[in-house]
Order: C-alpha cells, then sequence, then structure tokens
C-alpha cells in the first residue's frame, strides 16, 4: 500500500497510521522523568500507575512489569516524589500509549536540600533576602491578614494569643492549603489577596511546623518571588527551626511559631497602658521638677537690688548726666566760637584777594566791547568803544589813543580832553 499523503480519494488504513505513530514514539527511546505518584495499583504482578508533574496539571499513566518491580524499591506509595527511567510505548492493536517503566528512585532528601541551597544562593544573589528589603511592622496593625490552613491549630494559636494582648485586634483570614501540591499555588493567591486589600497592615503566613518535605511549598520560587514583590509587611510563622524554608529569607519578620508570630506583630496593651503611666509619672516629675527651678530662679532675681529698689539706677546716675550735660554745652559753645573766629578770618582773606578791594581803592577795569579786558594801547586806538568797571558799576568811553604819559596816581582826578587826550574817569 501507498504511504503518499493521505487525501479525501486515497487515505490511509488504520494500521498504516497506527505503525507510523508506533515507529515515532519508538524514536523517542526512554527518558527520565520526575513527578509525584497519585496512584499506585498491583493487578497480577504488574503495577499500573499515575504519575503527576510537581507543579502544572499534566498527568500521565505507567506500567510497571513484574520483571521490573524485582528492582524497585518496596517502599513505593502514593504520595511520594520520584524519578522514572520509562520509555514510551504506543500499542497498535489497542491504538493506546503506554509509559514502560525500566527503573524508579527516591527523590533523596540530598537532591532536594542541593536544590533548594542553589535555590537559595540564586535569590540572595538577586537581592531578595537582603536587610535593606525590609519593611518594618506597624506599631498596631488595624487588620491583620492571615494565610493559614482552615481550622488548623495554627490558627487557633494566632488568633487566641492576638486577641489576649489586644482584645481590638481584627482579622482577614485567607484559608489556604498548606502542604501537598496544591500548598504553593494558593498560599501565594492568598498572600496576593491580601496585599491587594487596603485595610489590610501585615500579613501572617501561619502554620504549624512539620517535616522538611511538607514544607517544600513555602520554599516554591513562584511564591517567594511573589512575596518580595509585595507592598504589604509579612511575618512568616512556619514553626519549623531545624530546615528554614526560604519563606522564613524573604519575609519582613520571621517568628519561630504562630504564638510568637502573634506576640510580634500585637503589642500588649497591659504593657503598653503600663508605659503609658511611666511616661506621664516621668513627665509629670520632669515638669514639676523644672516649675520649681524657675520659681527659684525668679524669686532669686527679685529680691537683687536693681529688682527690688529699680530707682537707685536713675538716682545714681543723676549727678553723672547733669555733669555730662553742661560739659555738652561748654564744648558746643567752644566749638562754635572757634568756627566763627575762623569764618570771619576766611572772609579777610578773601576780601584782600577779590578784585573788588582793587577797585575800591580808585582803580578800573577797561574792557573792549567784545568782553575782553584791556592790557596794551595798541588794542585801543582812537574812536574805539570801551567799557569801564568801577566798584559801584560800569561807565562807557571812547578812546582818544595813546597820551604817551604816565598812569595817574590813586586819588588824582584826570579829566577828558581834546581829541588824542587822556581817557579817564572820576571813581
Amino acid at each position: 500500500m501507498s504511504e503518499s499523503r493521505a487525501t479525501v480519494d486515497a487515505p490511509w488504513p488504520v494500521a498504516l497510521l497506527a505503525g507510523k505513530l508506533r515507529d515515532y514514539i519508538d524514536r523517542l527511546g526512554t527518558v527520565w522523568v520526575e513527578g509525584e505518584i497519585t496512584q499506585w495499583s498491583v493487578s497480577g504482578g504488574t503495577v499500573y500507575g499515575k504519575l503527576k508533574d510537581l507543579e502544572q496539571d499534566a498527568t500521565i499513566g505507567f506500567s510497571v512489569w513484574s520483571s521490573v518491580r524485582a528492582r524497585i524499591p518496596n517502599d513505593l506509595k502514593q504520595g511520594d516524589r520520584v524519578i522514572v527511567l520509562l520509555k514510551p510505548n504506543f500499542w497498535v492493536k489497542g491504538g493506546t500509549l503506554t509509559m514502560q517503566v525500566y527503573e524508579i528512585r527516591h527523590v533523596g532528601l540530598g537532591d532536594l536540600l542541593e536544590r533548594l541551597e542553589r535555590l537559595r544562593a540564586q535569590l540572595a544573589a538577586e537581592g531578595l533576602f537582603s536587610r535593606e528589603h525590609k519593611r518594618r511592622l506597624p506599631f498596631l496593625p488595624a487588620r491583620i491578614g492571615l494565610v493559614t490552613g482552615k481550622d488548623s491549630d495554627a490558627e487557633k494559636d494566632v488568633l487566641r494569643n492576638a486577641q489576649l494582648r489586644w482584645p481590638a485586634v481584627q482579622f482577614r483570614i485567607a484559608y489556604a492549603s498548606v502542604q501537598g501540591d496544591r500548598a504553593a499555588a494558593e498560599v501565594t493567591g492568598a498572600i496576593r489577596r491580601l496585599d491587594a486589600d487596603p485595610e489590610v497592615d501585615v500579613i501572617i503566613v501561619a502554620r504549624g511546623g512539620g517535616d522538611f518535605q511538607n514544607l517544600l511549598p513555602f520554599s516554591d520560587e513562584k511564591l517567594i518571588r511573589a512575596v518580595a514583590a509585595i507592598t504589604t509587611p509579612l511575618v512568616s510563622a512556619i514553626g519549623h527551626e531545624a530546615d528554614r524554608p526560604l519563606l522564613d529569607e524573604v519575609a519582613d519578620l520571621r517568628a519561630s511559631t504562630p504564638t510568637d508570630a502573634a506576640k510580634r506583630v500585637v503589642p500588649d496593651v497591659t504593657e503598653e497602658l503600663a508605659r503609658i503611666e511611666q511616661a506621664r509619672a516621668r513627665i509629670r516629675s520632669r515638669v514639676t521638677h523644672t516649675v520649681a527651678i524657675e520659681v527659684d530662679r525668679i524669686t532669686a532675681l527679685r529680691s537683687r537690688p536693681s529688682l527690688a529698689t529699680p530707682t537707685w539706677m536713675v538716682d545714681r546716675r543723676a549727678d553723672e548726666l547733669s555733669r555730662y550735660v553742661a560739659r555738652g554745652g561748654e564744648l558746643l559753645h567752644r566749638v562754635l566760637e572757634r568756627a566763627s573766629t575762623t569764618t570771619a578770618q576766611l572772609r579777610g582773606r578773601l576780601r584782600a584777594l577779590s578784585p573788588e578791594s582793587t577797585l575800591a581803592r580808585g582803580y578800573a577795569i577797561a574792557q573792549l566791547e567784545d568782553g575782553r579786558v584791556l592790557r596794551s594801547t595798541e588794542e585801543a586806538p582812537a574812536g574805539a568803544a570801551l567799557r569801564l568797571r568801577l566798584p559801584d558799576g560800569s561807565l562807557g568811553a571812547v578812546s582818544t589813543g595813546s597820551l604817551g604819559a604816565a598812569l595817574p596816581r590813586p586819588g588824582e582826578t584826570v579829566t577828558a580832553g581834546a581829541p588824542g587826550g587822556p581817557v579817564g574817569g572820576s571813581e
């Protein structure tokens, strides 16, 4: 029969398709698979079981023939975490796919611890466990979010101890599986819901201890990264001292037990009231002491002479003030007298140097029409208009030319004569 491409006119026989599936699956060979046994039943010496994925919702069936069963551990049971060497087989006659097991091994604690330590180192290198990322818990949370198993002892311990310490405390509880396959996903979802609630001030994740394998969900990488991403402070109260899950590392506070978590998150009302009373007593004592010191200081100030009889300062300084006033008047009179003498001397000098005093002694200043001072007879030929400046005013004159005579003496009268005669005027 042809094995060309099947069409509606030339379809493949069932046997051909089944053979091709068998050949294709056979090429896969044997593979190691890790998972959790969810079914383990024996029938006629053959074991029929199911293996579930550790994280996702995926399951495969497997068969262990009697020849192989003798070589595998005898204590295998439902719920065990194992690694299996198996080979897929397609049964052509029945059209079913089976997984034939050749070897089964328990996942040892050593392997789990090694994986856990590698994850711890990776997350620490990313800074998820650093102290800088730790958030401070509120002093008195108005509402506490609690993630725990329903009707668990951890829930009762947290509620009872918190209410004993602070009766008014309120809780918002998100129930989740705290062990098994669903624990990590359910705890992660509960934490995210409480973180999104604006009324929740702090979150407590509580579980009442358990063995190492039961606590593995609290080391799940997705859960740890979700806790690192929330904004609400979180307290880990898993209650396992020997093997700390990674939730203890990323949490803002680690409590040894759920009871310890309640004590760390909620203050004791009795203790707080006692502290308030002690603080009031200290404040009262300090205020009383301070007031007493200030009263004594004011009393001491009032007893001083300056405050008891304040007029003595005025009486003591009155005579001194009178002397200062008299001295000031005397000094001012002397300064004014000296200034008056100096002013008179300067006035006399100014008058002696002034041209007005020269004119007053009988001299005159002759000026040409353009205002220039006449300095030579050649500058005023006959008929030139002149202006004579005297102490009490000015006179107009006309030059008659040079006389060639000496200047008259002061006080001597010179009379204007015929043309060519002297030019002058009376003082």
